[in-house]
């Protein structure tokens, strides 16, 4: 089992190090920090971040409010057909696509793999498909996963994962790759463990922002991302609570376990430099 590490997306948010805790201008960076697992079933995608739809037509498919707010950069590298291309991949060759959650910086790139089978928790899809307030209906849009033809979805149970509950045996996947719950950001939030050689990798998506949030007794976050959680929690009490045992996690698993999150550019350089 290979795995790739992939930027699909980058987003500039006004703030600079305010928000990521490095820039010196006055625009942040920020990824969509995907992955791509070669196994013996096909490729599989671990979340989409912006597809080419969305870069050729960003008005008819994503909210306004977030394209200022995150200030997104519409540019075909930053998809994932384009990072897969440049592998040497097909887009057939994507069999499975296992999304930690449906916002908008997540699953743009679904319908660039009309081939794919998408895996996601079914609190997920229940909370895109009813999009109540605001912040839920300019998050989910629905334009980008209309075309998926193939899905499956789950709930939170089977054998526990480091404490964690996990959904094991997903369906067509190698057993090497679970579902883990992880509410607060959104309904049906999950986290995606994947077992290698070297340990376990688990992408906790949206379920912290910043690397500084976890590996430490001492957690900190930038002001922009801290307001940025706030303003996209849907339950505060279960986003907070999976992030403290996120950072349990990482302090007293720290030689079984390497996590990252989607939207930090320093934890995706680091991994990404592994794979060169």
């Amino acid at each position: 089992m290979r795995i790739h590490h992939l930027n699909c997306g980058c987003m500039c948010p006004i703030g600079g190090a305010l928000f990521d805790g490095f820039s010196r201008g006055l625009t942040a960076c920020l990824v969509c920090h995907c992955l791509l697992v070669e196994t013996n079933q096909g490729l599989v995608l671990i979340d989409t971040g912006f597809g080419q739809r969305d870069i050729k037509a960003p008005l008819s498919r994503l909210s306004p409010f977030f394209m200022n707010l995150n200030r997104i950069k519409f540019e075909q590298k930053y998809t994932a057909i384009a990072a897969i291309e440049q592998l040497g991949f097909r887009a057939r060759d994507v069999r499975h696509i296992v999304l930690t959650h449906l916002d908008f910086d997540h699953a743009g790139g679904l319908e660039d793999f009309p081939e794919a089978i998408v895996h996601v928790m079914l609190p997920e899809i229940e909370a895109a498909q009813e999009r109540r307030g605001f912040i839920s209906s300019q998050r989910y849009r629905p334009g980008q996963w209309d075309e998926v033809k193939q899905w499956k979805y789950y709930s939170a149970k089977g054998e526990p994962w480091f404490g964690f509950e996990a959904v094991r045996d997903l369906d067509g996947l190698p057993p090497e790759i679970l579902l883990i719950p992880l509410a607060g950001h959104t309904r049906g939030h999950a986290g995606i463990a994947i077992e290698t050689p070297e340990g376990w990798l688990l992408h906790a998506g949206d379920a912290y922002f910043y690397r500084h949030e976890i590996g430490t007794s001492k957690p900190d976050c930038t002001p922009g991302l801290r307001a940025y959680q706030w303003l996209m929690e849907v339950d505060r009490k279960a986003r907070l609570y999976n992030q403290q045992r996120l950072r349990e996690l990482s302090l007293n698993h720290s030689s079984d376990v390497r996590l990252f999150c989607s939207h930090d550019a320093i934890e995706f350089k680091a991994f990404a430099d592994q794979n060169n």
